[in-house]
């Protein structure tokens, strides 16, 4: 059994590691186009509420319709907001998906909420 020598010994700071980490991060995302950032955090919403009205492998345990309208809540107001930067290109296939996902809740609903009223309907309109 071998001890190494003291000065072969080095400790490494978690805190200058994390920085590293941190640097590469923010050099990796300064590489990355605003228009795929958005779209990006859009499509993780998007899939975060399709499985929280139920539209997973298992939604009687992953069903949680209280999240679900927080999450298309906030898809809502990020593709209303970011639309007219994305192009229609990126924002017609966000908003297909919102409105698949405010339908899915309304169905999901034991009591769904009136028209206009339900969860993104502030910013997207009345769907039905």
């Amino acid at each position: 059994m071998s001890i190494p020598a003291p000065e072969s010994h080095e400790h490494v700071s978690p805190t200058s590691a994390n920085d590293d980490g941190a640097a590469n991060a923010a050099r990796d995302i300064a590489d990355v186009a605003a228009v795929e950032v958005i779209t990006t955090a859009a499509v993780h919403l998007l899939s975060a509420a399709a499985v929280k009205v139920g539209l997973a492998d298992d939604p009687e345990t992953q069903k949680d319709l209280d999240e679900a309208r927080k999450l298309i809540n906030a898809l809502a107001g990020l593709i209303t907001a970011a639309a007219p930067e994305i192009s229609d290109m990126h924002a017609r296939s966000l908003r297909d998906g919102l409105r698949s996902v405010q339908l899915a809740f309304r169905e999901a609903s034991v009591i769904p909420d009136p028209i206009g009223q339900g969860p993104g309907e502030k910013w997207t309109g009345p769907v039905s």
